[in-house]
């Protein structure tokens, strides 16, 4: 097994004795060379070669190097001109002419067919422009099923010293293979350099519910049972397959979604407070939560599947696949005993939204007059809005102005796009590649949690309900309201989030 040597991006500074050893930020970050496996995809042209472009011009990443590669035979300037139309196209940070020169003199293509030596040969080219102390990422933006290859490819290029490595999901299809899966990557890379991405987490919202749960003291004390009725993390999608039909095929929205994203968004709001903000305290936290999750109960799944599914390019004509899923789950620990959570997700449907939504407990209502409203429109709700523009409301009664005592929702709400610091809001993968070389796992699921939440997970992979079908446009099977009740599903909404003016 080969030994990394990480630049942390914390270290110790050792105190005078008997004082708390106190961290410090170190002043700057080793130059990288990225290795963009894939990098023709589409997830790199919509995502990572805009960020990086990005990360290059702005003050926040060290020196970079970046070499593409790809089953595409092309050369340098071919894919610097794809790397050209990916960033106008796609990015959201536009650059200067001068500024994509600077880019452009920094990247370099090695078609994969070129075999491990072309490769290693590009990658000491860039290491020479960047000095004795750079250090390597390698991005494996392909399929799981080319990951194994990839890996191979690293060791045979003796590539794997300095290095981090960031795998996409989904990590594995069930247990036995992300058992297997892991083991495999473990004999090449040691635990600390393998980052297993959910860009869901790189968002500010996403972070944005650790700030707010354990920085407030109006809310981390009624963060439990006691005071939280249900959670919903609701992540419906307008997109159909979008060209994906044999991925999707073989994977379905509960291995998509729930297991790479929804579960993730779900440690982050259910996890007991770490014992510093720090990687491996938060991860520990995310890994108990898997750990007390009770297993999935297929009688509380819905599976659904959009009308016309089954007539798509490289779909099967009796595809059970599902493009839709419920589910109600509970964690088994002293704070969330008895509160469900429920998570949707799917395809085709009415809108794309991405939120958690927390019901707080109702009050009691005897001292209110019939008719006066109170309770109508369900219990007060803190919702988390993960739009690149992040949103935060807490909606709760309060008296209509005028005679008598009349009772409506009213909300209180704040997004980023209001504050000062609107342009220092990273695109969630620019957060998790600068994340990613700084060797801060955070963000990352571990090989225990993956595993985890796969062992939870196999009573629906073997034995899924038949799916359901629902039209696009629709929010999802009927059978989801009896999933609910008594409660009712957020989305949608009964107003809209207020925008900036």
């Amino acid at each position: 097994m080969a030994t990394d040597k990480p630049n942390e991006a914390q270290t110790i500074a050792y105190p005078a004795p008997g004082a708390r050893p106190q961290r410090r930020e170190e002043a700057a970050l080793a130059p990288h060379v990225i290795v963009l496996f894939g990098a023709t995809g589409d997830l790199a042209k919509r995502k990572l070669l805009p960020g990086m472009a990005y990360l290059v011009e702005s003050s926040l990443a060290p020196k970079i190097r970046v070499v593409g590669t790809s089953l595409e035979d092309l050369t340098d300037d071919e894919f610097r001109a794809l790397t050209k139309e990916a960033v106008e196209a796609f990015g959201t940070h536009p650059l200067t002419d001068e500024q994509w020169a600077g880019f452009a003199n920094r990247i370099t293509y090695v078609p994969q067919g070129a075999g491990p030596e072309a490769l290693a040969t590009a990658v000491k080219a860039a290491e020479n422009d960047l000095g004795s102390e750079a250090q390597r990422l390698h991005y494996l933006s392909v399929p799981p099923k080319a990951a194994r290859a990839v890996i191979t490819m690293l060791r045979d290029a003796d590539l794997v010293d300095r290095s981090r490595v960031v795998m996409e999901k989904p990590f594995g299809t069930d247990l036995d293979s992300a058992i297997e899966l892991n083991e495999f990557v473990h004999q090449t890379f040691r635990e600390r350099q393998i980052f297993r991405i959910d860009h869901f987490l790189g968002k500010e919202a996403a972070q944005n519910i650790l700030a707010f749960r354990f920085a407030n003291g109006l809310f981390e004390p009624i963060w439990n049972r006691n005071f939280i009725d249900h959670i919903q993390i609701d992540i419906p999608e307008k997109l159909g397959l979008d060209q994906r039909a044999n991925f999707y095929e073989s994977t379905g929205a509960f291995k998509d979604m729930v297991v790479t994203h929804l579960f993730q968004v779900m440690a982050f709001v259910v996890m007991e407070p770490p014992t510093a903000l720090e990687p491996r305290a938060i991860s520990e936290e995310k890994n108990k939560v898997f750990r007390s999750m009770l297993p999935i109960d297929t009688s509380k799944v819905v599976r659904g599947q959009y009308a016309g599914y089954r007539t798509e390019d490289g779909v099967a004509r009796d595809s059970e696949t599902e493009t839709f899923i419920a589910l109600k789950v509970g964690i088994d620990n002293w704070r969330w005993a008895g509160v469900p959570i429920y998570l949707r997700t799917g395809k085709r449907m009415a809108e794309g939204q991405r939120i958690i939504s927390i019901a707080f407990k109702e009050a009691p209502r005897t001292m209110f007059p019939a008719g006066s409203g109170v309770g109508s429109q369900g219990p007060d709700h803190l919702t988390f809005d993960l739009a690149d523009n992040s949103k935060v409301s807490l909606s709760f009664y309060g008296k209509r102005p005028g005679p008598g005592m009349k009772l409506e929702k009213l909300s209180m709400q704040f997004s980023t796009q209001e504050t000062e610091y609107e342009d220092d809001v990273l695109e969630a993968y620019e957060r998790l590649i600068l994340d990613a070389m700084r060797g801060d796992h955070t963000l990352f699921t571990t090989a225990e949690g993956i595993e985890s939440l796969w062992d939870r997970s196999m009573p629906l992979l073997q034995d899924p309900p038949p799916v359901k079908l629902y039209q696009p446009g629709t929010w999802g099977p009927n059978a989801i309201h009896q999933l609910i009740a008594p409660n009712a599903w957020r989305l949608p909404f009964e107003r809209a989030w207020r925008e900036k003016k």
